[in-house]
This record gives C-alpha cells, structure tokens and sequence, in this order.
C-alpha cells in the first residue's frame, strides 16, 4: 500500500558514516540571526556533528498561503555544513500555521465530543483532511526540491511524534472508506463488530461513526478497528511526504520520531515504512526504575529497527510537562545516553540546542541551557560529544545480541484496555514493564518481537499479557515450543480473536493444550492493595481459578494458591517447556522465575555476580558496564579489556564510580 519504485535500501549507517550522530533540534527562528555563528562555534566545541532543522518552522516558511521563505533556511544549510554538522531536515507539517485553520476549519481535528481542537499549541490537524494533505505536499515538495541535493542533508525527518485522534465529519468519512476496504460489506462489518448487541446492526454505510461520545459503553470492536484506522490514516499521512522526498533524493534516508509506548501507533507496522527508527525518551530522573524504562524502550526501538536506531529527542536535564520537573543530577545524561548507545543507538540528540526563552517549553531544558555555555549541563554534553567521538567508529553499526524474546502488539494492547473489563487496575503497559523489569534486574539482555514474527532464533519466549491473539500468531506460539523453545505467558493471553471475540473456553484451546489447562473456570481480579498467598511468593494485580491436566498428562503445578478460594489450585503451571504464571507475582518473585526458566534454557547474563544497579551489555565486541547508583562499585570482570572511555586497562576488576560506566574491548 505505501511502497514505492524499487531503490537502493538506505538506512542509519548512510546519515552516520561511521560515526555517533550526536546534536539535536536547533530552533534558530527563535533567535536573532546573530546568534547563529555563536551557536555553531558551541557546536563545534562540543563535537555536535548533526542538527534537525524544521521541526516546527512551517509559519517561517509559509508565511501566507503559497509564499516561500526559503533564504533564512538557506544561510542556515550553507552555515552548517561550512562547519562541519549535518542535517536532518524537517517537513513542518506537525504545526500548521493559524491561517491554515482559520481559512480551512476542515483541517482541525474533533474530540469525541465533537469540540474543535483550535490552533495556538501544536499538532493541531485532521489526518483525514484532504485540504490539510494538500498543503503538507505542496509546503514537503517545494523543500524537497529545494534542499534534496544540499550537500548538507544527512536525514529526512519528515513531521513530528505523529499523535493525532480526529472524530470529526471528514474521519468519519475517511474511517467508512478503511472499513469497507477491511471488511468489504456491512455484513462482514456487523458480523466483526458483534453488532447483533444492543441493537447496534447496520444498514447503511452512514450510519457507520467514529466511537464519539456515547451514553454508555462504546462497542468494543468499534473502537479496536478506530485505534486501527487511525494509526493506518496517521501512516498515510507520514507515507505520503515521505514518497515526496525519496523522489527528489533518493539516497537520503527517511525517519519520522515515535513516543515510546504510545498507544496510537502501530509501531511494527510503522518501522516497515522507515529507513531509520527513532524515538523520543524522557525517563523521570527521579523515577527509581529510570534506567529500566530507558532499557525497556531502548530494546523495542533497536527491535523495530532491526539493528541500530536513533536517539531523536532526550532532554539534557529538566522537562516541562511532568507536575514537578526535576534536573538530571550530574553524571546522569551521560549515563543514560552510553546505556542507549549500548542497546544499539548509532545516534544520540536532544530536544534541543538551546533553551527557548519564551513560548510552552521554555522551562525544557537544551543542550545550551540559560545558564549559558558556562553551564553544567553543557558543560556534560561537551564531555559526552568527546567520549561519543572516541568509541564512534568502534561501535557504529554493530549488533546487540539478545537470546530472549519479549512479545508485544498493538492490537493486544488496544483490545486489553477498553472499558468493561474485568478490572481497570490490570494496565497492559504496566504488566509488560513489570516483565521487562524482572528480566532487567536479572541482568538478561531481551530484544522485542511482535507475535506473528519468527521467534526460532530465541532460546526464551516471554509473553507477559496479550489479551488478542490472531490464529497465526497462536499456531506460531505453538509451533515455537515444539520445536524445543522454550515459552513462560503471563495471564489474560489468548482470551480473544482479531475482532475482540472471547474464544471458547475463555482461552484458545490450543494454548490450553500446551500449558496444561482443561479449565480456566474463571477470572478473579484482586484490588489495590490485595495480595494472593501462594508457595513461595505473593501474587498481585490477577487471579485465575484454573483446572490443570494432571501430572500424569504431563502438567505440574510449580505454585500453587495458599488460603481463599482458590486454596490448592496452580498459580504457576508447567508442562514440557511452556510455563503459564495466573497471577502477577511480586517484583522479586517474577524475577526468580524468569532467571531460573531463562538458566534452564541455556542463557545466562553477559557477566555472572554483578551487583544489583549495575548492568552489562554487549554490543557486538564491546562490553559496556553501566554503574547506575550513586555509590562506586566493583565488578567482576574475566580477563583482560581496554577501557575506550577511561582510556585503562581493566583487568580481573573493574572501578566505577557514581554513575561511572565503561566500554570494554578485549
């Protein structure tokens, strides 16, 4: 659907050239034109060697309708590239400008209460809107015809953290026509969205809505298929500016920045369509579990990619929109920024170069910040843009192995979390951060993989919840353990089909079979705050009243529940080499667990006796060691190794101190 004329495969590697890209988001419309050779002698200082133009500079560009502004951009590119930066150029069009919606109302998004979502902030427009389509080519054209050849151009970028919902009268439309080409007929329609329910069938392709506001509850099905569409009209969207500037450069490689687990992208689905994957992470400094989601994004974004991927945006200290913005304490940005070079970035940046003094984000800090160049926070990244120089060309396109598989798909999670559940305290993101972060502590490095894809390259298969499972992903599942690979599924997996029908049973029989159920007699959700006794551990969040096969039949209760109603019955069931867990067991439990499956498997951490905040990673021939506490540590390391960063050798132990980390090359 989104392909276009056969090229040469572009990627990372053609925009880094060996190198970490290292920068950020540069705003100069905000600053007198003065202040440029200022900003690019900062630069030079602190090894940036690329920008991201653009961003928000549509108004700059279109001043009026069809006027081009194009010379202050073009100083800027020949400014740039004089000293040395690339740049990863930018489509505008996640900002329109306000005479765009006051000429043209149609391309302003509606809420589900059909309230127009007004211009003054950003990302104020309807991906349906043909007229806003229309303008978002015309503005991507005449800049890819112009800046296509720049020498320059590095990256295309094209809009911004694609994040729009519209509900209005045009989506309607445009959400009518992605159902017909899904289902074909009303019927097929009616039949998938269960609307024999509530009187809700349909005759007429018009009266068919987005799910706006409604009395009660919306139809579940309804509202799956809108997630579905509006990811897929957002992709259109991205596609078509994207097809625009391969035309004029075809050598040029194209990225568009995702939110890290943000529900309203298909996020598999879009990493097909870019040369480059990249994301956007601000982790809370405070957050005592940080550097976990760091990890945890980290991981899935190198998955999507397939190998390297970019650090689009990070804030070098403070953000703005938390209810209490706290500063990245030093050592900090350079830690998280090595910890995501170690899980496969080839290219660290920031949002942005320099602080902004007026508008909504002026409180986020830059890589310049107000305190000027005498600043700590510039003061680091001056030291980051060094030590990312030194070890660039060593760790630059080289993979980061990982022997077990954490599963995780959109769809699971959008039919997870609708209204009329059996408990809103279950979240899908939680439960698949309280996994991740079990392996994490274990000290087991994990890549991501979306459940329709082939896992027999993993030892260990990891399913914390995925409430949806198609009929391929589940023979997959099977097929996997079959062929001796070895499965551990959380609860709530496999309850229901691609259109959100629960499956006889309450489970797929097929998934029944493998671990050992002849009955999942029913759900019991515990409340905050509630705990489920069971041998050897707690259980939180989840219960479910299982009838296992017997041991005869191969099915053993590794834990069972202590006391209430399910007194006696499995809360951990093992048959052959898949496990089920019916319960979400404590933080220090799962994480046992998963060690103990993961050691019989075969796969082991990286370094063996590390201490509990520190973490270890491969990254093709270098072994990074991160120290993410505040007190200095000793590890453990076998042999021999050269520190890139500390420029040591190391061997037998290994120093860190606060925050310390080290790039290890045998």
């Amino acid at each position: 659907m989104y392909a276009t004329s056969p090229r040469r495969r572009v990627g990372l590697a053609d925009a880094a050239r060996g190198r970490v890209l290292f920068g950020g988001d540069y705003n100069p419309e905000q600053w007198p034109e003065e202040t440029w050779s200022e900003d690019v002698r900062l630069m030079r200082e602190a090894g940036v060697n690329s920008v991201t133009l653009g961003v928000f500079s549509w108004a700059k560009i279109e001043p009026r309708p069809g006027v081009r502004e194009f010379g202050w951009l073009d100083r800027l590119m020949d400014l740039v590239h004089a000293n040395g930066i690339g740049v990863v150029l930018a489509t505008p069009t996640s900002s329109p400008p306000p005479w765009l919606g006051r000429l043209h109302p149609d391309t302003l998004p509606r809420d589900a209460d059909g309230r127009t979502e007004w211009w003054g902030g950003r990302q104020h427009f309807s991906h349906s809107s043909a007229t806003y389509r229309r303008y978002a080519a015309a503005v991507t054209e005449d800049l890819a015809a112009r800046y296509g050849g720049h020498p320059a151009l590095t990256m295309w970028h094209i809009n911004n953290e694609y994040c729009t919902y519209d509900w209005g009268d045009e989506a309607a439309g445009t959400f009518r026509r992605w159902l017909r080409d899904r289902y074909g007929t009303l019927d097929a329609l009616n039949a998938a969205w269960g609307t024999a329910f509530w009187s809700q069938g349909y005759g007429d392709w018009q009266e068919v809505l987005p799910p706006r506001r409604a009395h009660y509850l919306n139809n579940p099905t309804q509202v799956l298929d809108f997630k579905r569409y509006t990811s897929d009209l957002l992709l259109e969207c991205y596609a078509a500016e994207r097809d625009i500037v391969r035309r004029h450069s075809p050598d040029i490689p194209v990225t568009t920045n995702f939110m890290p687990m943000w529900a309203g992208q298909d996020a598999w689905r879009w990493a097909e369509e870019e040369d480059v994957v990249s994301v956007d992470l601000y982790p809370d400094p405070r957050d005592p579990f940080g550097a976990q989601e760091g990890a945890l994004v980290q991981d899935m974004t190198r998955s999507q990619a397939r190998g390297p991927w970019m650090l689009m945006e990070q804030a070098a200290g403070a953000v703005n929109w938390r209810g209490v913005n706290h500063p990245k304490p030093r050592g900090l940005n350079r830690l998280w920024s090595l910890q995501a070079v170690a899980r496969g970035a080839d290219a660290v940046c920031y949002f942005q170069w320099r602080q902004s003094r007026q508008g909504a984000e002026k409180f986020h800090s830059g890589m310049v910040g107000h305190a000027g160049e005498r600043g700590r926070a510039h003061q680091e990244i001056k030291q980051l843009g060094a030590e990312l120089r030194r070890i660039g060309p060593a760790v630059t396109g080289r993979h980061t192995p990982a022997e077990i598989a954490i599963l995780h798909d959109w769809n699971a999670w959008w039919a997870g979390a609708q209204d009329g559940r059996p408990s809103t305290e279950v979240d899908p993101p939680q439960v698949l951060r309280a996994w991740h972060r079990a392996l994490w502590e274990a000290h087991l490095t994990t890549d991501f993989a979306h459940p329709e894809h082939d896992l027999t390259a993993y030892r260990l298969v990891v399913v914390p919840q995925l409430y949806l499972l198609t009929d391929t992903a589940i023979d997959r599942l099977v097929a996997y353990v079959r062929g001796g690979g070895t499965l551990v599924c959380g609860f709530l997996t496999g309850i229901a089909d691609e259109d959100d029908r629960v499956r006889s049973g309450g489970m797929d029989e097929r998934l029944r079979e493998l671990f050992g159920i002849r009955t999942l007699h029913e759900w019991w959700p515990l409340d905050p705050g509630e705990y489920a006794e069971c041998d050897g551990f707690r259980g939180t969040l989840w219960t479910e009243e299982i009838e296992a096969l017997t041991r005869a039949e191969g099915a053993v209760a590794v834990s069972r529940y202590q006391g209430g109603e399910l007194d006696g019955l499995p809360a951990v069931l093992n048959r052959d080499r898949a496990w089920y867990v019916s319960t979400l067991p404590e933080p220090a439990a799962l994480r046992e667990l998963l060690r103990g499956v993961a050691a019989d498997a075969g796969v082991r951490p990286v370094l063996e006796g590390l201490p509990a905040q520190v973490e270890a990673v491969r990254r093709g021939d270098l072994l990074f060691v991160l120290n993410h506490g505040r007190d200095p540590v000793t590890v453990a390391v076998p042999g021999e190794y050269r520190d890139l960063l500390g420029e040591r050798r190391v061997a037998g132990a290994l120093e860190l101190g606060r925050y310390g980390v080290a790039v290890l090359s045998s």
